[in-house]
């Protein structure tokens, strides 16, 4: 072995939870200077192992090689200074400070005792000029989008001068073009000598910037291959133990008549005259670029955002649907986009988050039936077979495949007429993402109308029997099955 070749060793890296064995000694070498892909299923052990690596949980056995050096990591001060960052998929911003603040945080520059703000922001400055974001230093980060937050903490790790930068889901919130930025910041950090670790769902993705592909697999390292000499088949079959195919699992259905009609929907800031019907048993998608209005047409109809005008029918029937509760009312679920912050409430058991909005279904006078509740969210945790210890386990426990899960379970509860599905396989594995398709397909068997949100152009064309197109709040084409392609969905997208 030539001396000093990889930058980092792992080996026979053991973690237990209760009632979990997370990690069952995984091996691990990583060459420095190059872009290693880490794949697997949610709940394979990817997010625990690097928590270990980043000083946030203790290995219960095992031995980490920073540089040949045998090394201890109990904190996340050591992983720095070992020249170790996580950028993670649920961003760490504070949202009150501004840009510099954020990136210098706890290593503020000082001059004669006191913080030296003009070197901080002419640092921060360097920082963001380097990846490509031209904004003021001293913005506070509330005002910026989720991609520039992520630019942010990509800038961040730079200030560390880090050797080695995990990359957690980093492209899940991007659009195409930063995207394409933040592939030229990894070639430029790679061809430094920086290490990458970059942990992805997107085979596309992976198979563009990685070097080497690691695949984990309930808790162990299965194969680590060569990008260059392997293909995409291969890496799923690794993941999920099986050869997969047929990825979208739509089956044909027998579409009713129509179940919802909206006419004319207007918003203060960014929906013009939105006219569409979907019909039972139908997948409806949304397709469009990020900003052109989908998520906000959902959130009208379900009443979350107001609306200056426009009408809703059910089933031919024009309703009012002011708020949440008037949404359900009308037998309306909604998992919206950010299953973390809108759709689950992390600190509470699986059970509850389950039967949250049909509570009142299990109430006898001023009291909860705690043994029917029980059997309901039991119900659904075998029938969307959500992988959890037991109803009682801890929503943010899950991996994120699971929750994703939880939060069908929780319109399951309702016999919902229409399900608003806002990308519902957004980071999550491919054994999950199928899993949910082959759900959505059986609620439309049963004549159930779903309104279907994706990014993702494959999941649309090939889960959807009709497509709506928006840009810049107007729907400008809708299209059948038959006659959809990525080119044409596209040209509406820009149009």
């Amino acid at each position: 072995m030539i001396a000093n070749e990889f930058f980092l060793d792992i080996k026979n890296i053991s973690k237990a939870f209760p009632g979990v064995q997370a990690l069952k000694g995984i091996n691990l070498s990583i060459k420095k200077g190059i872009v290693l892909a880490l794949a697997g299923e949610n709940g394979a052990g990817k997010s625990t192992l690097m928590k270990i690596l980043s000083g946030i949980l203790p290995m219960d056995s095992g031995e980490i090689f920073v540089e040949g050096q045998k090394v201890d990591i109990s904190g996340p001060l050591v992983s720095q200074k070992l020249g170790i960052s996580i950028i993670y998929q649920e961003l760490n911003s504070l949202l009150n400070m501004n840009i510099a603040e954020n990136i210098f945080l706890g290593r503020e520059p000082k001059k004669n005792g006191v913080i030296d703000k003009k070197s901080m922001h002419q640092e921060a400055v360097k920082l963001l000029t380097y990846v490509g974001l031209d904004v003021d230093t001293r913005t506070k980060l509330s005002s910026l989008s989720v991609a520039q937050k992520q630019m942010i903490e990509v800038s961040k790790a730079l200030s560390f001068n880090s050797k080695l930068i995990i990359m957690d889901e980093p492209t899940s919130s991007l659009t195409e073009v930063e995207t394409r930025t933040l592939f030229d910041i990894i070639r430029r950090l790679r061809s430094k000598g920086v290490t990458i670790i970059f942990i992805s769902h997107r085979m596309k993705e992976i198979f563009e910037i990685a070097d080497e592909i690691a695949v984990m697999r309930d808790g162990e390292m299965v194969c680590t291959l060569e990008t260059a000499l392997t293909n995409e088949n291969e890496v799923i079959g690794n993941m999920v133990g099986r050869e997969v195919s047929d990825i979208y699992a739509k089956a044909p259905t027998e579409i009713g008549g129509v179940m919802l009609e909206v006419r004319n929907l207007n918003t203060h800031k960014l929906l013009k005259n939105i006219s569409f019907s979907v019909h039972k048993g139908e997948i409806l998608g949304f397709a469009g670029l990020v900003g052109a209005g989908r998520s906000e047409v959902m959130r009208a109809i379900f009443g979350i955002d107001p609306k200056v005008s426009g009408e809703i029918f059910i089933n031919g029937e024009r309703v009012a649907v002011r708020n949440t509760v008037d949404a359900i009312k009308h037998d309306i679920g909604f998992l919206p986009e950010d299953r973390k912050e809108q759709a689950l409430i992390l600190m509470m058991s699986v059970k509850r988050n389950i039967t949250l909005p049909a509570l009142m279904n299990f109430r006898k006078g001023l009291f909860l039936r705690k043994s029917l509740e029980s059997a309901a969210a039991k119900k659904h945790i075998k029938a969307l077979d959500i992988r959890t210890p037991g109803e009682d386990q801890l929503v943010q426990n899950l991996s994120g495949g699971n929750q994703q899960k939880v939060t069908i379970g929780k319109w399951m509860e309702i016999n919902p007429q229409l399900l608003i599905l806002d990308e519902p396989t957004r980071g999550i594995d491919v054994k999950s993402k199928k899993e949910i398709h082959t759900l959505m397909s059986e609620l439309a068997k049963q004549g159930v109308a779903i309104i279907m949100i994706s990014s993702e152009l494959p999941e649309v064309l090939g889960m959807s029997d009709r497509i709506i197109v928006m840009h810049e709040g107007r729907i400008t084409g809708t299209l059948n099955k038959e006659e959809a392609t990525q080119e044409l969905v596209m040209k509406l997208a820009i149009s």
